[in-house]
């Protein structure tokens, strides 16, 4: 009896000794697979079972077999069991061991038919369970199995319930470990993605500090989100585009996709996908509640947050950086206009002063010839006179507005052409009718040609010209009308022709001369005269009968009668234009 008792006790020590050595072992595992396979492999020696798994209670309910020691079958490595059903079932449900000397004749243990599958080729009969509890909560189960039918004797039990405890201690430590290190990379991810935005910001506000344009900020993008970026201006155009990927460049020089006009409705970001599989993110570029066009980064990759962000700090910079480009334009404009100003006002010659202030702008005015006058009926002159600006460096001129009206005076060796050019390119970039009128200038004599170059385009308005870029000379049958020096001819002629017309209606309170021009507008048809005066017949003829003791019945013959006709065209757009 004594030999029994000293056999017990020294298995016992031995046991617990090993126990303690295996607890000392899963404390100094820090990931969490290696905890798990160092737990059923310590639990296979320290149970000394055919073989040991274990299996973790997963959120969708099931137990999964996550780690396996002498198991022969591949299939049951991969078990997944309901954790409603067999010993882990039970184990579950009442957080103590629990096992069965046969698992597959068990009748008071829930069988589930695809794991009662794989048991057969594994050859598992007898099946030892004992909660991995962490709290009070079950997260797993520990099993010990064997091959052959057999009980599980309470010190068996006891000691793999202990062994259990320390396992789930060391399970839980790995799965905090194995956070916090997730943690860990996810914080140095996001503090590098960080550091590379504010690098990012850093350069972009160089760009703007250094003179860059939107070239540099698009290159600036491309160098660190990849991918092609395209920069919009407000009427949606492209101002710059760069690209590292020929493939995506080619991409983004198509129509801009719905991200652009998302944003632009947001006045934020958007992001979208086409059917390539590229992504789309657009910035609105904005200051204050006015649009002032988009960044696009097109890739195929989706955008993480800080990509988004950075795009959205770029936005913000190119939207400075436009303003103060607008700022620069708009100072330029300014000088620009006042000296085109006071070489419109002032007689020849030029002053010294005015020679070198137009020397610093890279201007000849010796070379200045022509005199160009725009209007549009549906953009303000502002408008139109800063689109002159933008157009006068390439004619080594000057623009602005004076006396109401959007003016250039440039080089040019083609009056004719030069009206052309500019006509096209505002009636493409206002994107509306637009009226040009150019005028040679002979000498310094600017102040005269831009007054005939705008009463020419005030007459080509009076007859219905909406949309033409001509020259004064186009319209010269027109010419006494708009030149000023000419002014006394135009009165002599219209006073030889007209006057003793003029001086009846007057005198009388009747109506010769209108009666006069829509005889002629009519082509000397008396009834369609007659009705569009809305006048008798009868009361036409008595006229015309007036007319001819006024005028002598030759007022019909051919040469008489065209005089009469330009005579009475001239009077009537002089009083439109207010002559």
């Amino acid at each position: 009896m004594n030999v029994d008792l000293t056999s017990y006790r020294i298995r016992r020590e031995r046991e617990l000794s090993s126990l303690y050595a295996t607890a000392r072992s899963l404390t100094a595992l820090g990931e969490l697979d290696a905890v798990l396979d160092s737990i059923v492999h310590q639990a296979h020696e320290l149970i000394g079972t055919d073989f040991t798994y274990l299996s973790l209670l997963g959120t969708d309910g099931e137990l999964t077999l996550k780690a396996s020691e002498g198991t022969i079958s591949s299939a049951f490595n991969h078990a997944r069991v309901p954790s409603g059903t067999g010993v882990g079932g039970l184990v579950i449900a009442t957080g103590a061991p629990a096992w069965v000397s046969n698992y597959l004749e068990a009748g008071d243990v829930p069988h589930d038919r695809t794991f009662d599958g794989l048991v057969i080729p594994e050859g598992m009969v007898a099946l030892l369970g004992v909660p991995l509890l962490v709290g009070e909560e079950v997260i797993g189960v520990l099993f010990a199995a064997d091959r052959t039918e057999r009980p599980f004797e309470p010190d068996e039990v006891a000691l793999f319930s202990a062994f259990a405890d320390h396992a789930a201690i060391a399970l839980n430590n790995a799965r905090l470990y194995d956070e916090s290190r997730a943690a860990f990379r996810t914080i140095e991810r996001q503090v590098a993605m960080m550091e590379r935005a504010q690098a990012v910001h850093e350069s972009l506000t160089r760009v703007v500090l250094t003179g860059g344009g939107a070239d540099d900020i698009a290159r600036l993008l491309v160098d660190h989100l990849r991918g092609a970026v395209t920069v919009f201006d407000r009427a949606g155009a492209v101002t710059a585009r760069c690209s590292l990927d020929p493939e995506t460049g080619n991409t983004a020089q198509r129509p801009s996709p719905d991200a652009v006009e998302q944003a632009r409705q947001s006045g934020r970001w958007a992001t979208t996908t086409d059917s390539t599989g590229l992504w789309h993110s657009a910035a609105a570029i904005q200051a204050g509640d006015t649009h002032l066009g988009a960044l696009l980064l097109t890739r195929r990759q989706e955008p993480s947050p800080v990509d988004t962000r950075t795009l959205e700090r770029a936005a913000q910079i190119m939207g400075l950086l436009i303003l103060k480009e607008t700022a620069v334009a708009e100072a330029e404009e300014r000088v620009s206009g006042e000296l085109l100003t006071e070489l419109l006002v002032s007689a020849p010659p030029v002053t010294p002063a005015q020679r070198a202030r137009a020397h610093a702008r890279g201007i000849d005015l010796t070379a200045l010839n022509v005199i160009v006058v725009a209007q549009s009926e549906t953009r303000t002159v502002p408008e139109v006179s800063r689109r002159l600006y933008a157009l006068s460096a390439e004619w080594k001129g000057l623009a602005g507005e004076h006396l109401g009206r959007a003016a250039l005076l440039a080089t040019a060796s083609d009056p004719a052409r030069l009206a052309e050019t500019v006509h096209g390119r505002l009636r493409r970039e206002l994107g509306s009718p637009v009226r040009v009128v150019a005028e040679a200038v002979t000498g310094h004599h600017w102040g005269p040609a831009f007054d005939i170059a705008g009463k020419c385009c005030d007459l080509m308005r009076i007859l219905g010209v909406t949309d033409q870029g001509a020259t004064t000379e186009s319209y010269a049958m027109f010419a006494l009308l708009f030149d000023t020096e000419r002014a006394t001819d135009l009165h002599r002629f219209l006073d030889n022709a007209l006057e003793p017309l003029l001086t009846h209606d007057t005198r009388r309170s009747t109506q010769l001369v209108a009666t006069l021009s829509a005889y002629f507008g009519n082509a000397g048809n008396v009834t369609r005269t007659a009705a569009s005066l809305h006048v008798h017949v009868n009361t036409l003829l008595k006229r015309l009968d007036r007319v001819d003791n006024i005028l002598g019945k030759g007022w019909r013959d051919p040469d008489r009668a065209l005089q009469l006709q330009v005579a009475l065209r001239l009077h009537d757009l002089r009083a439109q234009l207010g002559q």
